[in-house]
């Protein structure tokens, strides 16, 4: 092989006291299960377990409302802004199982406009924590409302949960729907537009 040539280094950062004593707790459910955490498949998987569940609940760590405060910008825009098929991943708080879909919020600006990306960070940093939908759709719209005071917000999440679909009534095909609005929303007329919008395919 060459001098030069470069080898993959994967590059992570886990708080090491705290995955150290997840990875001991996951171990000993291992064995709770009947299975041999020493064998070759699981020797790391305790380990490997302790990384990916701070992976999916970094949202902990995270402050929704400094995101969109880092990109906050004077406009005199007084027309809808929506951001849909924003896609979520998060793990539901009653059977740490996940749950799977797509987030569509909008607002209704009142002198200032935020970062279109900082739209999908908050719906990121608030999904990656145990959650429930409902609580979910409630904190993304009023964080919006709260931090920007704009004239209105609006919040619809489709998703599918794995409790529903691995264990307990085991319906493969359920999609659960949650919705949240606030100021100009209420408006009927404003909301009908916002869910035509949403409905409408990008081409």
């Amino acid at each position: 092989m060459a001098d030069n040539e470069e080898f993959y280094h994967k590059v992570e950062y886990y708080n090491k006291a705290r995955t150290e004593k997840l990875s001991y707790h996951y171990k000993e459910i291992l064995k709770l299960l009947g299975e041999d955490p020493e064998r070759e498949g699981l020797v790391k998987t305790p380990y490997r377990v302790a990384k990916a569940m701070q992976f999916m609940t970094r949202g902990y760590t995270e402050s929704p409302e400094e995101i969109l405060r880092s990109a906050l910008f004077k406009e005199d825009y007084r027309q809808m802004v929506i951001v849909k098929d924003i896609e979520i991943y998060s793990l539901c708080e009653h059977h740490m199982l996940p749950f799977i879909g797509h987030a569509h919020v909008a607002y209704i600006p009142n002198g200032y406009i935020t970062g279109l990306s900082k739209i999908a960070r908050v719906v990121e940093a608030f999904s990656r924590r145990l959650q429930v939908q409902e609580r979910l759709t409630n904190d993304i719209k009023n964080c919006i409302q709260n931090t920007l005071n704009p004239l209105g917000v609006a919040v619809v999440i489709e998703a599918q949960h794995m409790c529903m679909m691995m264990r307990g009534v085991q319906k493969q095909n359920s999609v659960t729907t949650t919705s949240d609005f606030s100021g100009a929303f209420e408006k009927l007329a404003t909301r009908e537009e916002f869910i035509r919008l949403i409905s409408n395919k990008f081409h």
